[in-house]
Formats: structure tokens, C-alpha cells, sequence
């Protein structure tokens, strides 16, 4: 069951291969439907390093967390796809809020890399906590568009990747006019820019952090309940918040908008070194991307460089 989504997708890539153009093409539609929930999952690691300068290293384990609590929504309660979310989203902010003020804000005013530390053990408690309370068989999310779907040409496309795709757009869009025009974007924008600064004028920096650490929450929410309704779900699902981490730094640590564009072209990039160049590359080629920014721009695409006065 947790392999339904790929099954016809391989049966295209059979029938494409040996036609350039249409393989081609099918690498790349199959590449941007997982490279929108890499986008989507990169967003959240992307607030929160905006926000408070700390890789939540923990942000995959929180989309599976919530994952899972909406598989036990769903066998408990039948709601449509779009109530499933929105349930969701409230119990991934709750959980976001929980998260910060427990393990976060007493950290407050410790060195960076002593946060870091917290985020990874809170990240290994999480999978502890998943595999202790739902056990670790693989689970399917049960919602009301199963394996719904449109085909174009070669390709065929689940409506819960279609959903992804939207959704994509929505959070893009919602966080650009969140950030551009509310009073707690432009806070938030100003405690990015220099934390002192902003406690000077007035800014309550607790309220800030806690309220990024909530949305990026509610983003890993939303991907947990996409990846739980597209892939299925199993204590390895946070492997996928691991694997978008190199969306985070092609885009920029500090780029909300850029990790979502850099999560398509990793999902891209994934798709076309597997079809292209041979198995495996699929797991490694976005790490081989992280070498090769870091390298040679290593405040990535769209991210701000720092420049120091001496």
C-alpha cells in the first residue's frame, strides 16, 4: 500500500524510456511532485533559522508526529481531505507552541550550537515516541481521495499531489504577504535583521519565536499529511525532512521563498540523476548539491550574504 503512488509511475517510465523527450518530460513532472513537499518542508526549516538563527534539525521528526496524530484523526473521525488539514494545522500550531516553549525558550540567550543540540535530541524523542505509540508497521492515511487522480499524456498525477502543488502556491503566497504587510511579519523581519535592535524598540522576541516556531509547525503539518496521503506513512518518514534539507541550502538558510523554489529543483534534480545516471543517486544527489553551494556560494541562491566590518 505505501508504494501504490510509484507503481504507475513506473509502468510510464517503462513505456517512456527509449523516447527522449517523453522520459524526459516524466522524470521532470514526477521530480516537481515530490520537489513541492521538499519546498514546503523546506519553508519550515527556513523560518525558523530566519527567525531565530537555529537549524531545527527536529523539523522532519514534527512532520511525522503530526502525521501520524492525523492518521488517528482519520480512523477515529470521517472527515474529508480538506477537514483532515485544517484539524491539523490547529493541532500543529499547538504543537509547535508546546515544542517552543518547553525546549526552546529556556535556551534563550544560550550559544546557538547548545540549541542545535536540544533540536536533535528533541528529534530523536519524537521518532521514540512514533514508533512507542503506533508501532512501526508501514500505515496508510486513510482520506476520501485515495488514489484519485488526472492523467496528461505519460503522465498521471494524484490529485493529492495536485493538492501539493496548490498548496505550495497558497503558503508561498500567504508567508510573502504574512511577512511583507503584518505587524508580526515586519517584527519578525526586524528580529532576523538584529535581534538587539529589535528588543530595543519594543519588539517582544519570545512572541516572535514562539509564533515561527507555530507556523513552521503548521507547514510541517500540511507535509505530513500530503506525504501520509501520497507515500503512506512508517518511522521513516522523517528521513524525508532530511532529504529536503538540501532544498534549504540551495535556496538559502535565511530564504523562506527560496527553499520552496529550491525544493523543485531538488525534486527534480532527484528524479533525473536516478533516470539518467543510475540507481542510488536518488538518496545522494541532493547532498552532492549541498557540497557543491557550500562551496561556491555558500549563502545559497537566494539567500542574504554576511558581511562583517572589521
Amino acid at each position: 500500500d505505501v508504494e501504490r503512488s510509484r507503481g504507475l509511475g513506473d509502468v510510464y517510465k517503462r513505456q517512456a524510456k527509449g523516447k527522449n523527450v517523453d522520459y524526459f518530460i516524466l522524470l521532470t513532472v514526477s521530480g516537481i511532485a515530490i520537489g513541492v513537499i521538499y519546498g514546503l518542508i523546506g519553508m519550515g526549516y527556513a523560518l525558523i533559522f530566519k527567525a531565530t538563527s537555529v537549524v531545527n534539525f527536529a523539523h522532519g521528526e514534527i512532520m511525522m508526529l503530526i502525521s501520524y496524530m492525523a492518521f488517528s484523526i482519520a480512523s477515529s473521525w470521517t472527515l474529508p481531505f480538506w477537514g483532515l488539514l485544517l484539524v491539523c494545522v490547529f493541532i500543529s500550531a499547538i504543537v509547535g507552541l508546546v515544542i517552543e516553549r518547553v525546549f526552546i525558550r529556556p535556551m534563550l540567550g544560550q550559544d546557538v550550537f547548545s540549541t542545535v543540540m536540544v533540536t536533535i535530541g528533541l528529534a530523536v524523542m519524537i521518532r521514540a515516541v512514533v514508533v512507542l505509540i503506533w508501532g512501526a508497521d508501514p500505515l496508510l492515511l486513510p482520506t476520501d481521495i485515495g488514489d484519485s487522480g488526472v492523467e496528461f499524456g505519460l503522465v498521471f498525477l494524484y490529485t493529492s499531489q495536485l493538492y501539493a502543488i496548490g498548496l505550495l502556491a497558497f503558503c508561498v503566497l500567504g508567508m510573502w504577504v504574512f511577512l511583507r504587510f503584518s505587524r508580526m511579519g515586519v517584527a519578525m523581519r526586524a528580529t532576523a535583521a538584529r535581534e538587539t535592535t529589535a528588543l530595543l524598540m519594543g519588539i517582544n522576541v519570545t512572541h516572535v519565536y514562539a509564533i515561527a516556531w507555530a507556523i513552521a509547525a503548521v507547514i510541517a503539518g500540511i507535509s505530513g499529511v500530503l506525504l501520509g496521503t501520497i507515500y503512506g506513512l512508517g518511522p521513516d518518514l522523517w528521513t524525508q525532512g532530511l532529504r529536503a534539507f538540501p532544498a534549504v541550502i540551495l535556496g538559502g538558510l535565511d530564504s523562506v521563498f527560496g527553499a520552496a523554489i529550491s525544493g523543485i529543483l531538488i525534486g527534480v534534480l532527484e528524479n533525473l540523476s536516478e533516470g539518467y545516471i543510475g540507481q542510488g543517486l536518488k538518496e545522494i544527489s541532493g547532498f552532492l548539491v549541498i557540497l557543491v553551494v557550500l562551496m561556491i556560494r555558500p549563502y545559497g541562491l537566494f539567500g542574504t550574504p554576511e558581511i562583517e566590518r572589521v
